[in-house]
């Protein structure tokens, strides 16, 4: 009923950039929040940066100064700028949305399957 489709990922050399791009489509009637989470092996997933619709924004403290996530209300996209990127950036990247479907009565969370990111000279 909904899909989250991530991209941007890849292979990026320290102190490069990424951006990632995740996409909900389905039957939504409204978004109240975005954002990405990332896991490595042997980590629980954890959050990475996450944005409301009225546009409030909150980050992990290792990517404060470095990742900017942004938001396309009309479009149901969420993106995140990643820049200065170090070698502990490397992850799986999950997309994340809190959103209500269509004839439901309740938000829930719902993910996508994440993009792989790596960061290595």
């Amino acid at each position: 009923q909904v899909q989250l489709v991530e991209s941007g990922g890849g292979l990026v050399q320290p102190g490069g950039s990424l951006r990632l791009s995740c996409a909900a489509s389905g039957r939504i009637f409204s978004i109240s929040a975005m954002g990405w989470y990332r896991q490595d092996p042997g980590n629980e997933r954890e959050l990475v940066a996450t944005t409301t619709n009225v546009g409030s924004t909150n980050y992990a403290d290792s990517v404060k100064g470095r990742f900017t996530i942004s938001r396309d209300n009309n479009k149901n996209t969420v993106y995140l700028q990643m820049n200065s990127l170090k070698p502990e950036d490397t992850a799986v990247y999950y997309c994340w949305a809190r959103l209500m479907l269509s004839g439901s009565p309740a938000y829930r969370a719902y993910w996508g399957q994440g993009t792989q990111v790596t960061v290595s000279s």
